[in-house]
């Protein structure tokens, strides 16, 4: 029987290991808390030392206490949970006379068959956000950033009013047979993925998030890639971006078809 001691650095398997675990811990190390922040596209750093501390969690104040600010424009609307949940009749018959010019996109009932998003039902604070958004030019459309941009607060105030007071219509393409995808129900937590239920209405559903039921696979598929490319960006903190580039293509394929075929 051997006398050598087992954990001594004179044993060679026992070097070995130690040597082994301390270069995966570094690797681990420069990894997580270097290369992933600095290759993080919409995230700006002044150094490696910044990078560590963003991937710390420990916040870092810009030159002289400055904070960096976007160069894009962001959505400075605040929305609450009550907000115009309880719209008047007066301004619901605003709404209707308005929306007749969003008619052509957007269905005369509020059921598009254009591939445009669905509004009959929705959300008055989600209808409120985005035409807010694309007035001050947040979020741009070829189509609606024209539109909105001379639009008054009362106008939008009443349309949003119309839109959610209609009933919401099943699509073209209900089938409630469809399987939940796992990213609905469960995310994907290994890739800091909530399930899109946790907002989206088949969980619960947060302040100011639409509801995607019935809404065009075309539609919701083209917004989660522009949120995963950053050409869209009016997501507060960054929600729907940090998600969406992180799912994988069928992934997106799957959700987009679920919500599409939900009534």
């Amino acid at each position: 029987m051997s006398d050598q001691k087992l954990f001594s650095l004179s044993n060679p398997w026992f070097g070995a290991g130690v040597g082994i675990s301390g270069g995966i811990a570094v690797l681990a190390a420069v990894a997580g808390l270097i290369w992933l922040p600095l290759a993080q596209p919409d995230l700006k750093l002044t150094g490696i030392w910044d990078a560590i501390c963003s991937a710390a969690g420990v916040p870092r104040a810009g030159p002289q206490g400055a904070s960096q600010q976007p160069d894009f424009k962001t959505s400075a609307v605040v929305v609450t949970s009550e907000m115009l949940t309880h719209p008047d009749q007066v301004s619901i018959g605003r709404g209707a006379t308005l929306a007749q010019r969003c008619a052509i996109c957007h269905g005369p009932q509020g059921v598009s068959d254009a591939n445009s998003p669905n509004l009959a039902g929705q959300y008055a604070a989600v209808t409120w956000k985005e035409l807010n958004d694309f007035r001050v030019g947040a979020r741009v459309n070829a189509v609606m950033s024209p539109f909105a941009a001379n639009m008054r607060d009362q106008d939008m105030l009443d349309i949003a009013a119309y839109y959610s007071y209609l009933p919401r219509v099943p699509s073209s393409h209900l089938n409630e047979a469809i399987a939940e995808p796992e990213i609905v129900t469960n995310g994907a937590p290994m890739r800091n993925i909530a399930p899109c239920g946790a907002c989206h209405g088949a969980i619960d559903n947060k302040a100011g998030t639409p509801w995607l039921g019935g809404q065009s696979a075309v539609y919701i598929k083209a917004q989660l890639k522009a949120f995963a490319a950053g050409t869209r960006r009016n997501d507060i903190s960054q929600q729907m971006r940090n998600i969406a580039r992180q799912m994988t293509d069928r992934e997106i394929d799957d959700v987009a078809r679920y919500y599409e075929a939900q009534p």
